[in-house]
């Protein structure tokens, strides 16, 4: 269980240094930050589901989904904070192996939204919920060594 906390929390076996000091001194167990994690990342799914299924709603359908499913992708993404906490978050989002697919989601978060309440269009809604969804996904697996590369692989052997 230590090696995983070490993991999530970014540190190696031997960099044992003032970060772990800051980490043991949190107010939140491990077991807490764990159960903290899971239960925000599953109310983010089921705001996303609770988003999609919300779209064949009749005049508010478009404005409903937009909302939740953008909602459902921040719990989502906010529930690693509990892992890492919010600065170490922070400055991993925005390390330069994820600063594109962190832009990415973010302006694609505020574009879904604007999309649904000014823009009333439910076309672009649509594209950006799913370059969102990408995006997310392409940052979410920025943090398994070596699964970006992968799946460039398989894009690549599939094309070819």
């Amino acid at each position: 269980m230590d090696k995983l906390k070490r993991v999530l929390n970014g540190q190696d076996a031997e960099d044992q240094g003032g970060l772990s000091e800051i980490v043991d001194a949190s107010s939140l167990s491990w077991g807490t930050r764990v159960k903290g994690f899971i239960a925000c990342f599953t109310i983010g799914v089921l705001c996303s589901i609770l988003g999609t299924c919300l779209l064949w709603v009749p005049r508010k359908g478009l404005i409903l989904f937009a909302v939740f499913y953008t909602l459902g992708n921040i719990a989502s993404l906010g529930s690693t904070v509990f892992l890492m906490g919010p600065m170490r978050q922070l400055k991993r989002m925005f390390e330069p192996t994820r600063l594109i697919a962190t832009i990415v989601m973010l302006l694609c978060l505020v574009l879904t939204l604007c999309s649904a309440f000014w823009w009333h269009n439910k076309g672009l809604a649509l594209i950006f919920c799913i370059l969102q969804f990408f995006a997310l996904a392409w940052y979410s697996i920025s943090f398994i060594p070596f699964a970006r590369d992968a799946v460039k692989k398989c894009f690549t052997v599939c094309v070819s």
